[in-house]
Parts: C-alpha cells; structure tokens; sequence
C-alpha cells in the first residue's frame, strides 16, 4: 500500500475515532429527538456510523465533512424509521377498525335479536321454509336443488337448461334475500345449524 493511502487511511481512522468518541452522545440525544426509544435511536447512530466505516474508501477524510456526513446519515435513518412507524400504526388502525365494527355489529346483532323468536310457535323449519318460499321461481327452484338436495353447481345447470354463471348468481341472490328475511333469527340460526 503507497504511503499516500496508508496516511489517507490513518487519517480517516482518527478522525472517524476522534469524532466517534466526542460526538457519539450529541448524536444519540439528536436522533432521540425524533426517535421515542432510547435502544432504536441507539441502533440508527450505531448503523449509520457502521455505514460510514464500511464505505470510508469513499468518503473524504476531513472532520467537519466526516460529522456532517454522519448526521446525514442519521437524519435519514430516522426518517425512515419514522415512516416505518407510520405505516405500521396505519395498518394497526385499520385492524383496529375492521376489528371495532365486527363487535359493533355482534353487539348489533345480539341486541336486535328477537327473544320471542324462542318462544313462538313457528318452529325454526317454517321460518326456514316461509323464507324460501319468498323467492322466486327460479331462485328457489336452484337454491332447493343446491341445498337441500346436495346438487353440484354443474349439475344444476345442466338440469335446468342453464348457465352455470346463472346457478351462481341466483344463489348470491338466494342468501341475501333469505339473510334478510331471517334477519331476526340470524343468530339462532347460526348456532343451530353451525354447531
């Protein structure tokens, strides 16, 4: 190794050192500013300083442009950091609410539910029944034929002289016309049928 990139390479150390040693803490109260944890502002000093060593081939050995380079670093590691965070806690609320409006809507449930349901004398078959029945022709007919019958989607189609995009279609029609009309009894129903 030449003289000149040897002396280039001591210098760049005891720069690096000098300024390691004197400024370390000034560096960590910086990036704390911004940074709540004590340990991840410790960790994006100590990176950006890694950052520098391993690159020093690059870098000019002189002081001030040494220190302003690390505080470069460390302004940009804390935003990064910074926005890490900030899609984390947007993900967190968003589960939050997906959470919150799944207990509203059980709790919504539950509350509207309809205790004389339990005690009427229309067995849970006519509700059932009286809500199939509420269909159309054709929706019914498919619907009766997938289930209560067992029949495959294919099946179905082929029977009827249908598409089997239609079969699939009247039976989303079929379970939200029969999900509103058991509304009422929805809780019921799921625990009797679901258990």
């Amino acid at each position: 190794m030449p003289d000149d990139t040897k002396n280039t390479e001591q210098l760049f150390r005891d720069n690096f050192e000098s300024i390691y040693l004197s400024h370390y803490p000034g560096m960590i109260r910086f990036a704390r500013a911004y940074i709540v944890s004590e340990e991840d502002a410790e960790n994006i000093v100590q990176d950006a300083f890694a950052e520098i060593w391993e690159t020093r081939r690059g870098f000019l050995c002189k002081k001030p442009h040494l220190l302003a380079l690390l505080f470069a670093r460390i302004r940009s590691r804390c935003l990064d950091f910074l926005r890490h965070q900030r899609v984390v806690r947007e993900a967190e609320d968003v589960l939050q609410e997906i959470f919150r409006r799944d207990m509203q809507m059980k709790f919504d449930s539950l509350e509207a539910f309809d205790h004389d349901i339990l005690s009427s004398e229309t067995s849970m078959e006519d509700l059932m029944m009286k809500a199939i029945d509420s269909l159309s022709p054709k929706c019914r007919a498919i619907f009766v034929k997938s289930k209560l019958e067992g029949k495959k989607q294919k099946e179905i189609a082929r029977e009827m002289n249908i598409s089997i995009n239609t079969v699939e279609t009247q039976m989303g029609i079929a379970y939200k016309k029969l999900k509103q009309e058991l509304k009422d009894c929805l809780p019921l129903l799921l625990f009797m049928y679901c258990v």
